[in-house]
């Protein structure tokens, strides 16, 4: 039977949706279907939520799993009254490290969400926009400015991971394809071929490459085996004769190829230690 998981939070409920993902994926043999249940900033919405979770442990008759990253502890006490396995995340991570600095926290709401203003919020947004403007070789214009610029062949993973890039570490990532008329003439690209210290190479399994490609353009030459196992082998030749690194995305998810792509180029800011 599917168990309920309720992702409660006082603001966008996206931080404990993501910790709920990472915990969960540990135990493959059960299925969870996921109830996010975002600003949850007064008893009144805390007590709607506690008849949520008691009607779903009668209908089921499973305790629900609660992740939770409430502030408020009036609400979160309120909260808790419900009939469910409740893991408080704030409460668990904040209290030890008060301890260990010293100080309280502010315990203020939203706090990971609210620098609209800052400079890093900024930054993210331009990203974005530069990541959208530059996606498959639309805008050449400009790519002195980016932090990197994926190459490889169609459908191979390069526009999701250049908007991943943009939104979750502020890179300005373009993305740039390669198609037969760069195979036959042996040779990247001309707009990019000035940039080569900021390429990195994405390639695929040509099977995994013609099941995407038949969801765009069912039987076609372009979702052919022939063609793919072509365009993959060619674009590799072309990146390994100009020393670009590369990396499979076969069967990697949009978070290890940006983690891997950030460590190659010496994006990863986070790296000093």
């Amino acid at each position: 039977m599917d168990r309920i998981v309720f992702i409660i939070s006082d603001g966008t409920g996206i931080t404990a949706e993501t910790f709920s993902h990472s915990v969960l994926s540990q135990f493959e043999s059960v299925t969870f279907k996921q109830v996010r249940v975002p600003f949850i900033d007064s008893v009144e919405k805390a007590d709607g939520v506690v008849q949520r979770i008691n009607r779903c442990a009668a209908d089921q008759g499973f305790q629900p799993i609660v992740f939770t990253t409430l502030v408020n502890q009036e609400v979160l006490c309120r909260i808790k009254l419900a009939n469910a396995l409740f893991l408080d995340l704030f409460g668990a991570f904040v209290e030890p490290l008060e301890h260990n600095l010293g100080m309280k926290s502010s315990h203020s709401i939203g706090k990971s969400h609210n620098a609209v203003s800052s400079t890093q919020y900024r930054n993210r947004i331009e990203a974005i926009n530069f990541s959208l403007s530059h996606d498959d070789g639309q805008f050449v214009s400009g790519l002195a400015q980016a932090d990197v610029i994926l190459v490889g062949v169609s459908r191979c993973g390069k526009t999701p991971t250049s908007l991943y890039l943009a939104m979750q570490y502020g890179v300005k990532a373009a993305n740039f394809p390669l198609i037969p008329e760069d195979f036959e003439r042996g040779a990247l690209p001309s707009t990019i071929t000035p940039f080569k210290q900021k390429l990195f190479g994405l390639t695929i399994q040509p099977e995994r490459l013609t099941e995407v490609r038949h969801e765009r353009r069912p039987d076609s030459k372009y979702a052919s085996l022939e063609q793919c196992r072509y365009e993959v082998a060619e674009a590799e030749r072309l990146m390994r004769r100009d020393g670009i690194p590369m990396l499979s995305t076969t069967t990697k998810s949009i978070e290890e190829i940006s983690t891997t792509v950030l460590q190659e180029v010496g994006l990863d800011k986070h790296s000093a230690y």
